[in-house]
C-alpha cells in the first residue's frame, strides 16, 4: 500500500500524520466519510479506509449511504474487534435508524427490552435485565434518571449519537464493565469527521389511542440540529454541536387485578378475584437535549477533547382510574358474591354486591436533570508511547411526586351508596357492568370511601415527594507503550471512581380542609369525565389534584405517628462508593500462516469501598448512622481473535467478571413493624445491606464469524458463566431489642428481616446466531433487499434464595428474536422490524417508588418505516422523508399471577405510533 495515508495494519497513526493529511481528508467523499470517522470509528480504521478514497472518489465509485452503510459500519466494527461485540450506527448526521436508541439497541443480536408506557427505556443483554450491565457514554460510567445504575435511554436523545457498542466480553482496560454486557453510546468527533456538516430534523408523532384523559393529547413532535466544522490555520480544532427537543404524548389502558383468592361452589373450588385497581394513563414527555464536542491539536502530537451534555426530562403522569374491592375475605364491608360460573378452576363471570369504589384521580410528575462532561488529554510522547488523561463528571438531579386523591359515595365503610357489578372475564382481563354512575358529581365526592390510612376514619389521600440526588466524578489514566512483535503494545493504566446517591422520601397525608367528612368537588374544578369504557366502568369524574391542593380543598398533613415516620425514614439512604481500579494488558499479534491471530491479555484489579448512611431507630429517637464494607476484586481477561484468509474470524473470551450491586439494595436503615395476621404477633422488618458484594463469575466466550467483506456476516456465538455468588433476598431471624415498638408488646424480640445477601451462584449459559446479509450477493434480482438480526437462546440455573428450587430471575427471558427486512434503491428505502421475547419476570414501579416483580408472558412487536432520500442532482438535494409505524399490531405488555396465563394481573395496551418526519442536511 502506498499513499500519504498508509498505515501498516495494527499501527496507530500518530497526531502528526493525521494533521498532514487533514486537508486531504476533507475532499474524500461525504458518504464515505460518514461510512467511517462520522461514526466514531477509531482513528486508524479511519485512515485504513479511506486511504483508497481519492482514487475511489476519481473513478466515481459507488457509494453506500443510508440504512445499508449504517450496517456496513456496524460490521466493520464488529469485523476489526478484538472483543466480542454487536454494534449500531447512525445512517448519517443526527440520524439514528430508530427514533429512541432504546429501539436500535433492541433490534441487536441477543438484546431487547422492557418498555415503559410504551417506550423501549431499559434494555436487556442476552435475555437478562438492565441490572446486570453497564451503560457509559463516550466510553464514561453515567448517573441515572432511575433509582439504580441502569441507564433509562429516554434521557438520551438519539440525534446525537453517532454509534453504540454493546461488549459481550470485557478486556483489562474496558473500565466500568457490566456482568452481562457493556452498553457504550459514542458521539460524533468533529476533527475524525473532517468536513462542514449542518442537519436539521423535524418529526410528527400521533397515537392511535386517542386523547384518554382530559389535558392530555395525542400528538407530539420533536426537533433536533447538529453542527460540526473545523476551523484554524490547519483545521485542528473542531466542534460538534447538538440540540434536540421533544414533547410528545403517550397514552395507556391499563387493568390491573390485586389477586385471586379460593371460591368454593359445591365441590368446585376456583380462582375469584379479589379487587381491581385500574388506570387510564396519559403521559406527556419533555426533554431538552444539548449536546457539545470541542476539540483541539494544540500541537502534532496532542489533542484535547472536551465533552458535555444536558438533559432536562420532565414526565408529566395523569392516571385516573376505579378501585373496587371485591372478593378478598369479603371483609371490605358487607360484600357479597353470586352467580358464580367457573371454567377451567376459574369464576369467569358473577355478580358482586354492596361495592363501595374508591374512585381515584392521581397526578404524578418526574423531573430530571442530567449533567455530564469528559476533559480529554491524548498525548503522543513519542514514537512509541502514548499517554492519555481523563476526567469526567455526571450528575442527575431527580425530583418524583405521586399524589393521588380519593372520592366515593361516603366516608367509612357501610356509610355511602353500594354498587352492584356483575363481570364477565375475558383474554384482556376482566369486564366489569356497575350500576352506579362513577361520573356523577354530587354522587361521588372528595373523601376516603373505604377509611383506608393510617389517620382514624381514614384518609382522603397520599403525598409522596421523592428527591434523589446522584454524582459521580472519575479520573483516569492511560499509558499505550507500543513493542512490537507478538506482543503488539502494552498497557497500563487505572482510575478513580467517587460516587454518591442520595434518597430523600417527603410524605404526607393528603385530607381535606377544615375537617370535613366528604366534599363535592367544585364545579370550576370537574374536567371532562375519562372513560373506563375498556373495563365496562364507563364515565368517572375527572379533576386535578394539584388545583384542588393549590386551591386549599385538600391539604397536607405531615406524619406523626411512630409506624409512619419509621416507614418514611426507612426508605431513604445515602450510598457512597469509592473504586481505585488498575490494569495491565498485553494487545497481541502474529501471522500464523496465512492467518493472523490478534488479541489481548490483561488483568484488572477493583479495590472497593462503601458505605451507606441512613437512620437507625434503636431508642425512642431515630438518629443517623453510617457504616461501610471494602473488599478486592482481581479480574482476569483474555481475548483472542484468529482471522483467516477466507474472512472467518474465530474468538475466544475468557475472564472473570462483576456486577456490582443496585444502590437502592446497599442502604442502610430498617423498615419494621408489627405482623398481626397470624396466631402470633411477630416483629417483621426490611431493608437493605450495607455491606453487599457484587456478584461475581468467571466466563467462557467462543464465536465463529463469516464474513462477506463489510457487507455482511454470519456467526454463530456461545458463552458460559460459573456465577461464585448471587445476589438475593430472604428473611433471616434479627434481634429487635432496643427498637421503638411505640409501647406496644410482642412475645419475643426475634423477629425476621428481609434484606439482600450474597449467597450460592449458579450457571447462566446459552448460544445466538446471528448475521447481516444483503441479498443481492445472491442474485441481481433481489439489489437493493437485505436482511439483519438474530436469535439467542439462553439458560439460567440459579435459586432465588437459599434452599429454594432454581428461577428465574427479573428480566431473563429464555429466547430473544429479532430481524429486520430491508430495501434501499434511487433513493427509495423500507424496512419491517419484528422483535420477540420469551416469558420473563418483569419490574414494575408501584405506588411510593417501591418495585414491584411480575411474570410478563411474552411479547412479539412490530415496526415499519418508508422514507425517501431525494438525489444530489434534484433541487431538494440533502432532504430526506420518512414515515414510521410503531407496534403495529398493538402488542400488550401482559403479566400473570404465578406463572398461571388464565389470572391477569395486569393488561396493559399501549396502542399503535405513528411518526413523520424530515430531515434536511446542509
Amino acid at each position: 500500500m502506498s499513499g500519504p495515508l498508509c498505515i501498516r495494519k495494527g499501527e496507530q497513526p500518530t497526531m502528526k500524520s493525521i494533521s498532514t493529511n487533514h486537508r486531504l481528508l476533507r475532499s474524500v467523499s461525504v458518504s464515505a466519510l460518514t461510512v467511517a470517522g462520522v461514526m466514531g470509528l477509531s482513528t486508524a480504521a479511519f485512515a485504513q479506509n479511506a486511504a483508497a478514497a481519492p482514487n475511489a472518489a476519481e473513478e466515481d465509485a459507488i457509494v453506500v449511504t443510508g440504512f445499508r452503510a449504517s450496517l456496513e459500519n456496524a460490521v466493520a466494527e464488529k469485523k476489526d474487534s478484538d472483543l466480542i461485540l454487536e454494534s449500531v450506527s447512525a445512517e448519517d448526521i443526527g440520524k439514528l435508524p430508530d427514533a429512541s436508541i432504546g429501539e436500535s439497541i433492541a433490534r441487536l443480536p441477543g438484546l431487547t427490552s422492557q418498555r415503559l408506557n410504551g417506550r423501549s427505556a431499559f434494555i436487556s443483554v442476552r435475555g437478562f435485565g438492565p441490572d446486570l450491565s453497564q451503560t457509559l457514554l463516550n466510553g464514561r460510567e453515567q448517573t441515572s434518571t432511575g433509582d439504580n445504575r441502569a441507564v433509562e435511554f429516554d434521557q438520551y436523545p438519539s440525534e446525537m449519537v453517532s454509534m453504540v457498542n454493546v461488549y459481550k466480553t470485557p478486556s483489562a482496560s474496558l473500565i466500568g464493565q457490566g456482568l452481562v454486557g457493556t452498553i457504550d453510546i459514542r458521539t460524533a468527533r468533529p476533527l475524525d469527521t473532517g468536513r462542514t456538516v449542518a442537519a436539521v430534523g423535524v418529526k410528527g408523532s400521533l397515537t392511535d389511542k386517542g386523547k384518554l384523559n382530559a389535558g392530555s393529547g395525542n400528538a407530539g413532535y420533536r426537533v433536533n440540529a447538529t453542527y460540526i466544522d473545523q476551523f484554524g490555520a490547519d483545521d485542528n480544532f473542531g466542534v460538534a454541536l447538538t440540540a434536540s427537543y421533544v414533547d410528545e404524548n403517550y397514552q395507556v389502558e391499563e387493568y390491573n387485578a390485586w389477586g385471586y383468592n379460593n371460591y368454593t361452589v359445591g365441590t368446585q373450588t376456583a380462582s375469584l378475584i379479589g379487587g381491581n385497581k385500574s388506570f387510564v394513563t396519559s403521559t406527556n414527555l419533555k426533554r431538552l437535549g444539548l449536546g457539545a464536542t470541542f476539540q483541539g491539536d494544540l500541537t502534532d502530537d496532542l489533542r484535547v477533547t472536551v465533552d458535555l451534555f444536558y438533559s432536562d426530562f420532565s414526565d408529566d403522569i395523569i392516571k385516573r382510574g376505579i378501585e373496587l374491592p371485591l372478593s378478598s375475605g369479603f371483609g371490605w364491608t358487607n360484600t357479597g358474591f353470586n352467580g358464580a360460573v367457573i371454567e377451567d378452576g376459574k369464576v369467569v363471570s358473577g355478580t358482586f354486591t354492596n361495592v363501595e369504589a374508591v374512585v381515584n384521580n392521581r397526578a404524578l410528575e418526574r423531573n430530571a436533570k442530567l449533567f455530564s462532561s469528559g476533559y480529554n488529554i491524548d498525548w503522543q510522547a513519542s514514537d512509541k508511547l502514548n499517554v492519555k488523561l481523563d476526567w469526567s463528571t455526571s450528575r442527575t438531579d431527580r425530583n418524583e411526586l405521586n399524589f393521588e386523591s380519593n372520592s366515593g359515595t361516603g366516608r367509612g365503610q357501610n356509610v355511602g351508596a353500594t354498587d352492584t357489578i356483575s363481570f364477565v372475564d375475558g383474554p384482556t382481563g376482566i369486564v366489569f357492568d356497575p350500576t352506579l354512575n362513577y361520573s356523577d358529581p354530587a354522587l361521588i365526592r372528595l373523601t376516603s370511601p373505604m377509611g383506608w390510612g393510617a389517620i382514624a376514619g381514614g384518609q382522603d389521600g397520599y403525598y409522596n415527594d421523592r428527591q434523589v440526588d446522584d454524582k459521580l466524578s472519575v479520573v483516569r489514566l492511560d499509558l499505550d507503550y507500543e513493542v512490537g512483535s507478538f506482543i503488539k503494545s502494552v498497557k497500563v493504566g487505572g482510575s478513580w471512581s467517587d460516587r454518591s446517591k442520595e434518597l430523600v422520601p417527603d410524605e404526607y397525608f393528603v385530607l381535606l380542609a377544615g375537617g370535613a367528612s366528604s366534599l363535592q368537588v367544585p364545579s370550576q374544578y370537574l374536567l371532562s369525565p375519562t372513560n373506563l369504557d375498556y373495563l365496562g366502568l364507563g364515565p368517572m369524574i375527572s379533576y386535578d389534584p394539584r388545583a384542588l391542593l393549590d386551591a386549599g380543598i385538600l391539604v397536607l398533613r405531615p406524619q406523626s405517628d411512630g409506624n409512619a415516620i419509621r416507614d418514611i425514614l426507612s426508605k431513604g439512604y445515602l450510598v457512597e462508593e469509592k473504586l481505585l481500579t488498575g490494569y495491565v494488558q498485553l494487545d497481541l499479534g502474529a501471522d500464523l500462516g496465512s492467518s493472523q491471530l490478534t488479541g489481548n491479555v490483561g488483568v484488572q484489579v477493583i479495590r472497593a469501598k462503601q458505605s451507606s448512611t441512613g437512620f437507625d431507630f434503636l431508642g425512642t429517637t431515630p438518629k443517623f448512622g453510617t457504616r461501610g464494607a471494602s473488599y478486592t476484586d482481581v479480574l482476569p481477561s483474555l481475548n483472542l481473535s484468529l482471522r483467516m484468509d477466507n474472512d472467518i474470524v474465530i474468538r475466544l473470551g475468557l475472564s472473570r467478571q462483576i456486577q456490582r450491586p443496585r444502590m437502592d439494595d446497599m442502604r442502610l436503615a430498617v423498615g419494621y413493624g408489627i405482623d398481626r395476621s397470624g396466631p402470633v404477633a411477630v416483629i417483621r422488618g426490611g431493608g437493605g445491606n450495607f455491606a453487599l458484594e457484587p456478584i461475581r463469575a468467571d466466563a467462557a466466550d467462543l464465536t465463529v464469524e463469516k464474513y462477506f467483506g463489510d457487507a455482511g456476516y454470519v456467526a454463530v456465538q456461545g458463552f458460559y458463566k460459573k456465577l461464585k455468588n448471587w445476589i438475593y433476598r430472604a428473611d433471616q431471624p434479627f434481634d429487635y431489642t432496643g427498637y421503638d415498638l411505640g409501647g406496644q408488646t410482642v412475645p419475643s424480640l426475634i423477629g425476621t428481616i428481609n434484606q439482600p445477601l450474597n449467597g450460592d451462584g449458579g450457571n447462566i449459559y446459552g448460544v445466538e446466531l446471528a448475521g447481516t446479509l444483503n441479498l443481492d450477493a445472491l442474485t441481481p434480482a433481489l439489489g437493493g433487499f437485505g436482511l439483519t438480526g438474530g436469535v439467542s437462546y439462553t439458560k439460567s440455573k440459579l435459586r432465588p434464595a437459599p434452599g429454594l428450587p432454581f428461577d428465574d430471575i427479573d428480566g431473563y427471558s429464555r429466547w430473544v428474536a429479532n430481524g429486520t427486512v430491508f430495501f434501499e434503491k434511487s433513493g427509495f428505502n423500507a424496512r419491517g422490524s419484528v422483535r420477540y421475547r420469551s416469558s420473563f419476570q418483569g419490574e414494575l414501579s408501584g405506588f411510593g417508588g417501591n418495585r414491584t416483580r411480575r411474570r410478563a408472558l411474552a411479547e412479539t412487536i412490530f415496526d415499519a418505516q418508508i422514507g425517501y432520500d431525494f438525489p444530489e442532482t434534484s433541487g431538494l438535494s440533502g432532504l430526506s422523508v420518512f414515515v414510521q409505524g410503531q407496534n403495529l399490531t398493538d402488542e400488550p405488555f401482559v403479566t400473570v399471577f404465578g406463572g398461571n396465563e388464565n389470572l391477569v394481573n395486569d393488561y396493559q395496551s399501549y396502542g399503535r405510533r405513528f411518526q413523520a418526519g424530515v430531515t434536511y442536511k446542509f
